[in-house]
This record gives C-alpha cells, sequence and structure tokens, in this order.
C-alpha cells in the first residue's frame, strides 16, 4: 500500500511577487497628485460654507480666518431683512429665477435632442456637414457678442419684459447641440437604428426609445451645465427685462452688494452667495450619480 507523503507548503517570497504586493497596496502616482487637487479644488465652497456663518466682526478681520469660529445664523436674518427694502418681495425673484431656469433647461435639452438626431441618424439630409460646421464655427463666439442682435430680435417681435425675453434666446445653444450630436454618433450604433427601422419602428419611437435612454448622460450632463449657466445668469435680465417683476435672484443678489450700505451687508453678502452657490451644488451632486450610473450600463457597442 502506497503512502503519499505531502510536502510542506512553502511561502514564495520572490522579489518579483514582493514587488507585485506593494505596487498593488500602494496608490498610483497619479493619485498622490490627483488627491491634493481634489482637496484643493473644494476649498472656495468650504470657504463660502464657512463665510456665510460667520459673525460681523470675524467677516471684517484681515487677513479674513478660513473656517468660522463662532457659527451665526444672523448673517441668513440680515439677508432677509435686506431684501424686505428692495422694490418687490424676494418670492418674486425666487419664482422668477425657478421658473426660467427650469423652463429653459428642459427645452434646451429637447430642442438639442431632437435636432442632433437627425444630423447623427438620418438617412438622407442634405447639406448635413455644412449645418453641422455651422453650429461648430457657432461655438467660436462668445454669448456676449450676440447680445445685441438678440435683442433686436426680440425688441422686433415685443417680447421685451417678459419670460419669452428670458428663456427663447437660450434655447439657442451651440454647445449642446454640438455635444449631443457628438454623443449619438459615438453611444448609439447605426446597426441599433436599421435594425429598429426593419422592425416597422417609426422615427419618433427610435427616438425615445432608443435612443433618449442611450444617450443619457449627455442629456443629464446638459441638465446639469444648462442648469449652473442659467441659475448664475445676471446679463440677460438686465438686457431683456426693464421692471423689477421680471429680475431674477442673481440680479436680486447683486443689488445687495451695490450702494452705500454694501460694507455694512458684508454678513448679507455672504448668506447670499452660499444661498446662490447651494443649488448649483446639489443639482451637480444628484445628477452626477445618474451620469455615472447611465455611463456604466448604457454603452451598446457594434
Amino acid at each position: 500500500m502506497a503512502v503519499l507523503v505531502q510536502r510542506p507548503q512553502t511561502v514564495d517570497f520572490s522579489v518579483t511577487k514582493v514587488l507585485r504586493f506593494l505596487r498593488k497596496q500602494t496608490p498610483a502616482p497619479s493619485y498622490l497628485f490627483l488627491i491634493p487637487m481634489a482637496v484643493f479644488s473644494m476649498l472656495p465652497i468650504v470657504y463660502v460654507i464657512s463665510t456665510a456663518f460667520k459673525p460681523l466682526e470675524e467677516l471684517l478681520l484681515f487677513p479674513p480666518p478660513f473656517l468660522v469660529r463662532r457659527p451665526t445664523l444672523d448673517n441668513f436674518q440680515d439677508l432677509l431683512l435686506a431684501t424686505n427694502a428692495l422694490a418687490v418681495p424676494f418670492t418674486r425673484y425666487l419664482f422668477n429665477s425657478i421658473f426660467v431656469v427650469l423652463t429653459t433647461v428642459l427645452l434646451q435639452v429637447m430642442m438639442c435632442s431632437m435636432c442632433a438626431y437627425p444630423l447623427s441618424k438620418a438617412r438622407v439630409l442634405p447639406g448635413r456637414n455644412f449645418i453641422f460646421g455651422m453650429i461648430v464655427a457657432a461655438l467660436m463666439f462668445a454669448p456676449q457678442v450676440t447680445r445685441i442682435p438678440q435683442y433686436l430680435v426680440v425688441q422686433k417681435i415685443g417680447l421685451i419684459d417678459t419670460y419669452g425675453a428670458l428663456i427663447l434666446p437660450a434655447l439657442a445653444w451651440s454647445y449642446g447641440l454640438f455635444m449631443m450630436k457628438q454623443f449619438m454618433d459615438n453611444a448609439v450604433p447605426n446597426e441599433l437604428i436599421e435594425a429598429a427601422r426593419v422592425d416597422g419602428a417609426q422615427e419618433w419611437t427610435i427616438f425615445w426609445k432608443i435612443v433618449m435612454p442611450n444617450v443619457a448622460p449627455a442629456w443629464n450632463t446638459l441638465l446639469i451645465f444648462g442648469f449652473i449657466q442659467l441659475w448664475n445668469d445676471s446679463f440677460s435680465p438686465l438686457v431683456f427685462t426693464r421692471s423689477e417683476a421680471m429680475k431674477t435672484v442673481s440680479v436680486a443678489m447683486i443689488s445687495l452688494t451695490n450702494g452705500p450700505a454694501a460694507i455694512a451687508r458684508q454678513g448679507a453678502q455672504a448668506a447670499a452667495a452660499f444661498l446662490m452657490t447651494a443649488p448649483t451644488i446639489t443639482v451637480f451632486l444628484l445628477r452626477q450619480a445618474k451620469v455615472i450610473q447611465t455611463m456604466a450600463h448604457s454603452g451598446i457597442k457594434s
């Protein structure tokens, strides 16, 4: 009867395996560089939040302290008192901003997506390259360059001092159209579109049921960029509106920083900066999770 002799297991301490183990446990050099940069990029947000809760004596110190020492809510009370002295109630400014931003962002996403679909997936579209070239050329112009033509058009059709004057000019978003078109080219295979057409699907069904779910990362990104841009926009309300009742929150915040009482309103200005920044950060964090999720699950390779 043969006896099996089991050899004792030996641990391989070769230099290659040790180095491989250390390499797995040690962060990559890129992370050693990116982590400090990420912390550094968060400093302005931390400073805005900290400043909103500083008492007036800390706001007037030089050099100003980075973090708040004695938190207080007096700045928000001062902001409420300052806004009560404005020409119209603060709730009116807030309603204007929310209505204009939400309406414009939704229409921007719809128009950019619907215009990008034929440019990317239409079987026959004469002048497709020329149209797309004009869109790319429009990216070279700063928004301030087109304000005079936009104002003339808005005035000609009689929309000055209306919500339409704040919404319609922002719908022609060349960057959003360019981004959606490029994303449709890469994320939605032509074979998938052709298969749906062979099965008898209409173009409207293909757009809603196939294209839009697959380009969800793109239009979620447009939601973020559009909301941040429109929420912080104070130039358009100053150009296209005349009455105080049509102004937005960003314009109301600017009025708080001007005038002889600007120094005494340092606390109110800090609270206003926090309230203007908080919605944009919140929207970014909420939609960022959606963007990461859709990018992880919506890739279709041809």
